[in-house]
């Protein structure tokens, strides 16, 4: 199936756009929205202009949309303005995601892909959060933390690489917290830096740690892809 892939260069984005290529589909592009504020209930707002070095990376089309925000309606409209302009542009045939278990995302996208006649994919979806971070790292993917917003996840977190010690950690500060660990509901947001699927490797040249006492970003200042070693 020839899809487009919604993606914000987060772990759960691109591990599924992974995951599709596995399953034997073709990405025929990748699709970034760009909110213009933090407090987007559908997109992935910290970094996400480093999404078109992440579809670079992996050498699959860019097409970057930017959001004025409002309510999830109006969100929902821009997000149908996109597949359909890439519908047109890509002849793709489906749409696919990283939802894990919000219903609430995975329902608008299911019910925009419905209107434009697209399938929606969904290869997470169902995973137990604790496995899958360790699937991640079992194949491979390099994941940075680059925002966190959730009692228990303090400013030590911000440019924190996921691997087997941090994970251990977050299930943990999760069972205490109440953290959802695979970071579904807002408590963090994540780059992916490196994976098998990328032809060249994202390497952070500057950055500055921005925290207000409750919650913070690993803002991206510049940044090259460069050769894989």
């Amino acid at each position: 199936m020839r899809l487009a892939a919604l993606c914000s260069g987060g772990k759960d984005s691109t591990f599924s756009i992974y995951r599709a290529l596995q399953y034997g589909h073709s990405v025929e592009c990748i699709v970034t929205i760009h909110p213009s504020a933090d407090d987007s209930m559908l997109f992935h707002y910290p970094n996400s202009r480093i999404a078109k070095s992440v579809a670079n990376a992996m050498q699959i089309p860019f097409v970057g949309i930017h959001s004025r925000m409002g309510s999830s309606k109006k969100e929902s409209e821009v997000l149908e303005q996109a597949m359909t302009q890439v519908r047109s542009d890509y002849s793709i045939e489906g749409i696919v995601h990283g939802a894990i278990s919000s219903r609430f995302q995975n329902d608008i996208f299911r019910e925009a892909c419905a209107k434009l006649g697209l399938t929606s994919m969904t290869p997470l979806w169902g995973v137990r959060p604790y496995d899958y971070l360790h699937t991640l790292v079992d194949n491979e993917f390099y994941i940075k933390i680059v925002a966190v917003s959730a009692m228990g996840l303090d400013s030590s977190w911000l440019g924190k690489d996921l691997n087997r010690e941090s994970i251990d950690r977050l299930d943990s500060l999760g069972k205490r917290y109440g953290i959802n660990i695979s970071f579904e509901g807002g408590e963090a947001e994540t780059l992916t830096i490196d994976c098998p699927i990328f032809k060249k490797r994202l390497s952070i040249k500057k950055f500055k740690i921005v925290w207000d006492g409750q919650r913070g970003m690993f803002e991206i200042l510049d940044h090259a892809l460069v050769p894989k070693e």
